[in-house]
């Protein structure tokens, strides 16, 4: 995963935030355990047009109302979605998957391969405007196809009849089948996307399921909406609650109200509640693969100057703004998180560790001034102003707030201010290079650096900074073609180490959330990569 954002999507970044949590007064089940439940989240919901949506506040909801070829279980496990049976060629580039014949769309229609093709072509076709479409480089004349060069009826994907769908690549992809559980991969139901146009994906009621859940109630800016039991999915025998009851809280000090009331039975904390909850009974930390990060817009001055990148990077102490936003955040030196991919036996993170992370991405006030006055020569400028662009959630504005400060504090004759917008509001002003400075996150879409890396090539749909360079391009494409393991991973950390000593980005922390959750709510699965949270056996206990 408009920046998996995700941006999935990360609440100062589009991370989905949420846990789920159990309503006192409702129902049980013949088993005697609660059937619904109320699920806070951070954030809105950006939309359910799984071709366009970029944060993981969306893709969760889609990963709970719509179904792939897989889902992703505990630690991204591979488990059965719509395929029941994939064979693989021998050099890795043709698969085969033949799907379940039960299943239903909640209008009644069947779900068939055709589903799927129709929902590639539509993603990869360049008049959608996917943001995502990147992500199906590999696959047969997928770059070609978002580069308006060939048709999407070119791209490497066919039904034959309605229960066998043949996916053709260019070349072998590592982590294909972890790409099949993410929801940009699920299938559309062309019917109805062509019945709403424009107007699908953004309500409950211009969008149609296939998975566990439908939703209802979200009219395209509501904070509250449900996910209500699929009574046409394939597997809901398996399928626990009856009721999911959503609300956005951006404000830790109401959510926490609210779960001391009984009216959540899970809170997201402030930096106090979080110091002087952490010995109590469902204190919950959510380790996310994410990164918080400055994206300064290169298309203009002074962002487009090095220099000046450099000097804002080095006046920023990191462990005192992850301090700020509360959580158990932890300061970044590195764009990619760590714990979230091993390289023979190493955390990747070790490998990219070297001078320019400890140079650039490490508090030096002194050196911050020496690289301004140099800023300040090669502008010709003295002074320059800058606003810096957040959500309005309370540790976005807090982010936002004290970036400002310490800004103004080691760079004198820089001006700060800081605009705290809704998200969707937000991703839109910097998808259309409307901003100067966007303090966004990123969760990797699944668990490899290239999740992050990718997003920062000159062409990619995502690089809102409009950050570019050849080497770093070039490092990339060699990971991507390369047979070699050893090579890909050399050219992926000589790719996160480039980024950093120019300051293509600047990483702040990675963020990991402290939490009141109800000792009672059980089966709730998390993932820190990906759509986060799948709820599909998720209940609680009397």
């Amino acid at each position: 995963m408009n920046k998996f954002r995700k941006m999935m999507a990360a609440g100062v970044v589009t991370l989905a935030a949420g846990t789920l949590a159990a309503c006192s007064n409702s129902s049980n089940s013949s088993s005697g355990n609660k059937k619904t439940l109320n699920w806070m989240d951070k954030t809105e919901i950006e939309g359910m047009d799984l071709s366009k949506v970029t944060d993981a506040t969306s893709f969760t909801q889609l990963n709970n109302t719509m179904e792939g070829l897989y889902r992703l279980g505990k630690n991204s496990k591979i488990e059965p979605g719509l395929a029941t049976k994939t064979s693989t060629s021998k050099d890795g580039k043709t698969w085969t998957f033949t799907l379940r014949k039960n299943d239903k769309w909640s209008n009644g229609d069947p779900v068939t391969a055709k589903d799927f093709v129709y929902s590639w072509r539509r993603t990869v076709d360049p008049s959608t405007g996917s943001q995502y479409s990147y992500l199906f480089s590999g696959v047969k004349n997928a770059d070609d196809i978002v580069a308006g060069k060939k048709k999407p009826t070119a791209l490497g994907i066919k039904a034959v009849g309605d229960d066998k769908l043949v996916v053709t690549l260019d070349k072998r992809i590592p982590y294909f089948k972890l790409l099949m559980g993410f929801p940009l991969f699920f299938p559309q139901n062309q019917k109805t996307v062509e019945k709403y146009g424009k107007s699908y994906g953004t309500s409950s009621k211009t969008t149609v399921y296939n998975g566990p859940f439908v939703q209802k109630g979200w009219t395209g800016s509501n904070l509250s909406w449900k996910l209500e039991k699929n009574k046409n999915y394939w597997d809901k025998k398996n399928v626990k609650l009856d009721t999911i009851n959503y609300s956005v809280q951006k404000t830790p000090s109401t959510d926490y109200n609210l779960y001391q009331s009984g009216k959540l039975d899970a809170a997201l904390l402030g930096p106090q509640a979080s110091k002087e909850l952490k010995n109590q009974k469902g204190y919950t930390l959510r380790k996310t693969a994410s990164t918080i990060y400055l994206e300064m817009n290169q298309k203009k001055k002074p962002f487009s100057n090095e220099n000046f990148r450099k000097a804002v990077s080095l006046s920023v102490n990191r462990k005192e703004l992850a301090n700020s936003v509360g959580g158990a955040a932890e300061p970044a030196d590195t764009l990619s998180p760590e714990n979230m991919t091993e390289v023979n036996g190493k955390d990747y993170t070790d490998l990219v560790r070297g001078d320019a992370t400890k140079k650039f991405n490490t508090y030096n006030r002194k050196e911050a001034q020496a690289y301004w006055k140099k800023a300040q020569k090669e502008l010709g400028k003295s002074s320059v102003s800058l606003t810096i662009l957040t959500y309005d959630d309370d540790a976005s504005k807090k982010g936002g707030e004290y970036l400002q400060s310490a800004i103004e504090s080691a760079l004198k004759g820089v001006n700060a201010r800081v605009q705290s917008i809704p998200k969707k509001t937000a991703l839109d002003h910097a998808g259309n290079g409307d901003y100067d400075v966007f303090l966004m996150g990123w969760t990797a879409d699944f668990s490899d650096p290239i999740s992050f890396l990718d997003l920062n090539t000159t062409n990619n749909s995502q690089n809102w900074e409009k950050y570019s360079d050849s080497t770093y391009d070039k490092l990339i494409a060699e990971s991507k073609v390369t047979p070699s393991e050893t090579t890909r991973w050399n050219s992926l950390v000589k790719a996160e180490q480039r980024i950093i000593d120019t300051q293509g980005v600047t990483p702040l922390y990675h963020p990991e959330e402290a939490w009141m959750v109800r000792p009672t709510v059980k089966g709730v699965i998390y993932n820190g990569a990906g759509a986060p949270y799948n709820f599909k056996n998720a209940y609680v206990e009397n």
